[in-house]
């Protein structure tokens, strides 16, 4: 790991622009990984901050923790990453953040033509439940999303 001053937990959470709870939040979860000092106290490297601003990103993208740390995961703890590590690991999200785009296309595309209206027409509303028979396939939304991928 490159020792070059090495950033208290505090120093990191704040040019991170993230709070010390949410840094030790992202540790328990296995997204970054600091040493820790004679007397216990978290110490990260520089390069820390650069997973912390890839983590955000990948956040506002609609990624979760798990897909994060999976990918991060790829990416050497001991030395900061290369421009080739970055590049193999946007190569694995290309294609999902592909379907995102695309489902997101037709979400917006779709809901102006009902929700937009308001009717939910028992006739060809793709999200219709008439007497719920749709409960007993699991939580949450069952006829959406796959009418989102048929568009």
């Amino acid at each position: 790991m490159d020792q070059r001053d090495p950033l208290t937990i505090g120093e990191t959470a704040r040019r991170a622009g993230v709070t010390v709870p949410t840094l030790r939040f992202y540790e328990s979860k296995g997204l970054v990984h600091p040493t820790r000092t004679a007397g216990n106290q978290r110490r990260y490297p520089r390069h820390t901050l650069r997973r912390l601003a890839f983590v955000r990103a990948a956040q506002r993208f609609g990624l979760s923790l798990e897909e994060i740390r999976s990918a991060l995961d790829t990416l050497p703890r001991d030395r900061p990453p290369t421009a080739r590590d970055w590049k193999r690991l946007s190569r694995t999200w290309h294609d999902a953040l592909q379907e995102r785009i695309d489902a997101l296309v037709r979400l917006r595309d779709t809901t102006t033509g009902c929700i937009g209206c308001g009717c939910l027409s028992t006739t060809s509303c793709p999200i219709y439940n008439a007497d719920d028979h749709h409960g007993d396939e699991g939580p949450g939304a069952r006829l959406w999303p796959s009418a989102l991928r048929r568009n």
